[in-house]
């Protein structure tokens, strides 16, 4: 065979015979963790991978991930963005959110402004003094989730920095 040389070494083999280990990562789990997450597909495969097939850690990943995605895009300017406003059934209490990011392209998206509402839901359900309480408090939807993590993981999701510019809550009552 021409072009072709002889190994001088062998094949490297593993020291322990459990060393190489693979991992089978289903389809059905990827959807699982995307239909969970909302994340790009190679991200959650990555996940995956990284916690071994187990959706758990697979989370814990993705979400240690997310906030080290979202420190770095801290420093990028905001310039779009917009305003939602929810109103609860009875008609007495009501707030306005107003949400920005990088482009128009993700302040149109459909799922940027699923944000929005639910960021003014919140607001109205759980009356935060301001924007530090709003971030520690956990989702009204998930409370395995904090606002600031649901806001780290739209980061993610879309690839830019996104910041709630400011909130207010309306009462009939006061």
């Amino acid at each position: 065979m021409r072009g072709l040389k002889k190994a001088n070494k062998p094949w490297p083999m593993p020291s322990q015979p459990n060393q190489l280990k693979f991992i089978m990562i289903t389809i059905e789990q990827i959807k699982e963790l995307r239909d969970r997450t909302g994340i790009s597909i190679t991200q959650c495969q990555k996940a995956l991978e990284e916690a071994n097939g187990d959706l758990n850690q697979a989370l814990a990943f993705l979400k240690t991930k997310g906030a080290e995605i979202a420190d770095k895009k801290s420093a990028r300017e905001l310039h779009a963005g917009l305003v939602s406003a929810y109103v609860h059934s009875n008609g007495q209490l009501g707030a306005l959110v107003q949400i920005h990011t990088e482009t128009d392209f993700v302040a149109k998206n459909s799922d940027f402004k699923n944000l929005a509402d639910d960021l003014a839901m919140h607001v109205v359900a759980m009356n935060p003094a301001g924007e530090a309480e709003l971030l520690a408090q956990p989702f009204v939807k998930d409370p395995t989730l904090t606002i600031d993590d649901l806001v780290k993981n739209h980061i993610q999701k879309f690839g830019e920095r996104i910041e709630i510019a400011r909130f207010a809550r309306l009462d009939t009552n006061n």
